[in-house]
């Protein structure tokens, strides 16, 4: 490995000591890119704090990178990792009492904590080296000190609300992978966490092993109503849980169960619905895709923090920033597996993605022309050449489920109309989403086309071609989501074709989308349609 001054390490994967390495480096880094012969990570003070809080010894990563670097470790990198380690756990949360808490923290950091003005105004008593506070405030203070110049990522060891018992096992015969039950294993022993799978892993065979291990009443938050649908399914399934416990809490439903699932927006759009975090006494709190949790959400989950807690992602990038947040709300990263070493052992479908390139027709062209930047986007995204481009990957795979997501409305009407499919969009109803995606399922027809409703936690297995007609901004998070729609374990390739208007600002657009991909390990083939 080479390691650089601003934090990077470069590592060759062509060496007999690859793997080795690659163990040593996941435990305190960020991997950053994975294409074929050299991958990129960064120490990041989060990845430090993760490694820390995980039980990673600093000897050993100082030991690590001296004994595997190429050149000299710049001196520069020994200071900042040892300042950055050195900082999870200086203060720690304890139990005192019933109503309080204890800030416990080294004699040296005293005044710089009472020069916090909003922390001062939260401590109830002072002792010499520790402050008590009101259980309430035990989130508060963790983002408060978090977010701090300089921060202090808080160790978190007071204990955790009992919560209710419940009786739940995987029925006979069901076998959980050895990555789904190190995952959970990490949540159980910690109490709280989150956990990175790519999307086809079973994040959500995860979520029921952590169930299981505690058998605690199950609070369940998820992106919306499909997924509902979805973990209904896999707890009836995989499980012995009854139908009857299972609570659903969305526009639709009020239900409180001792597993219930609820979707952010219900939560977010109505402060009335935040006390369904109190209503019942919850041993364990869920948080499905967790990379897009809501700013209502995390306020609430700073005022929960004696409830277990487990996040579930496939990626850890928030287009907000709020990693921080995530980090001191939820708890640290616990578990964390690169794509490409499932795809290696067929847990999920060897990704093939292609960028399909076609020009505008004249008439488009000249209004692209003299069109404002936000009319461009948009009159990119719409190109109607691009149906041509639908239509003969269609052909082309006319034996596979095919899922065509776009972003514009107008667009996706007219395809549906040209090659007579169903389409779904955030106006279709819930009831009439739900029987759409069923009939896909069992086969009545092979093409399906939705707007962005499709990104999140929707579980097609059978779908093995994405097209992406039009995208939205260059989002990294979003790339990953679509993908990841087709790479459900199968016995054969899965493809994902986007879409691009060339010499137009969605090519832009593409190349930032499509870097993420690149970054693990995915190649993209660009291909043009003139």
């Amino acid at each position: 490995m080479i390691i650089q001054s601003d934090f990077s390490i470069f590592l060759e994967t062509n060496t007999n000591t690859y793997d080795e390495e690659r163990d040593f480096l996941a435990k305190f880094t960020q991997l950053e890119k994975s294409p074929e012969y050299i991958h990129t990570y960064s120490i990041t003070p989060i990845s430090l704090w993760n490694a820390a809080a995980s039980g990673v010894k600093l000897e050993y990563i100082i030991e690590g990178i001296e004994k595997y670097s190429k050149f000299k470790v710049p001196e520069n990198v020994i200071l900042f990792i040892k300042e950055y380690y050195s900082r999870y756990g200086k203060i720690k949360i304890k139990n005192f009492d019933k109503d309080y808490f204890l800030l416990e923290f080294p004699p040296d950091t005293r005044l710089v904590l009472l020069n916090i003005k909003s922390l001062k105004n939260l401590i109830k008593d002072e002792f010499e080296n520790s402050f008590i506070f009101k259980k309430l405030h035990r989130g508060f203070i963790k983002q408060l000190l978090i977010n701090n110049d300089p921060p202090f990522p808080v160790e978190d060891l007071a204990s955790f609300d009992d919560g209710d018992d419940i009786k739940i096992n995987f029925k006979n015969g069901w076998q959980i992978r050895d990555y789904q039950k190190d995952a959970a294993m990490t949540i159980y022993s910690s109490g709280h966490g989150v956990v990175v799978l790519p999307c086809g892993a079973g994040k959500t065979i995860v979520g029921l092993e952590v169930i299981r291990l505690f058998k605690k009443s199950t609070l369940i938050i998820v992106p919306h109503h499909a997924a509902i649908t979805q973990w209904k399914r896999e707890i009836l399934e995989k499980t012995d849980f009854k139908i009857e416990d299972i609570g659903e809490y969305s526009a639709l439903n009020k239900e409180i169960k001792p597993i219930t699932i609820a979707t952010y927006n219900i939560i977010s759009v109505n402060q009335a619905h935040f006390d369904i975090f109190t209503k019942k006494n919850w041993g364990l709190i869920i948080y499905d895709e967790v990379h897009i949790m809501p700013a209502p959400v995390f306020r609430i989950t700073a005022e929960i923090q004696s409830k277990r807690r487990l996040g579930l992602t496939a990626t850890l990038i928030r287009e907000d920033g709020r990693e921080k947040d995530v980090f001191s709300l939820i708890g640290p990263k616990r578990y964390d597996i690169p794509w490409k070493d499932l795809e290696r052992r067929n847990y999920i479908a060897k990704g093939i993605c292609h960028e399909c390139k076609i020009s505008f027709n004249e008439d488009d062209k000249k209004e692209y022309i003299i069109a404002t930047k936000r009319e461009k986007v948009r009159i990119a995204g719409e190109n109607k050449n691009k149906i041509h481009i639908v239509k003969e990957i269609i052909e082309k795979h006319k034996n596979d489920k095919i899922l065509i997501i776009g972003q514009y409305l107008t667009q996706l009407k007219v395809i549906a109309k040209e090659i007579k499919a169903p389409l779904l969009t955030g106006s279709s109803s819930q009831r009439e989403r739900d029987k759409v995606y069923d009939d896909f399922r069992k086969g009545k027809f092979s093409i399906l086309i939705t707007s962005k409703i499709a990104n999140l936690a929707i579980d097609i297995p059978d779908v093995s071609v994405a097209i992406q007609v039009s995208g939205s901004f260059g989002s990294r998070q979003e790339e990953a989501q679509r993908l990841g729609r087709v790479l459900r374990p199968k016995d054969h390739p899965a493809y994902f074709y986007s879409i691009v208007t060339k010499d137009s600002i969605e090519e832009e657009f593409s190349l930032k989308r499509q870097l993420f991909l690149a970054e693990q390990g995915y190649k993209y083939i660009i291909e043009e349609w003139d």
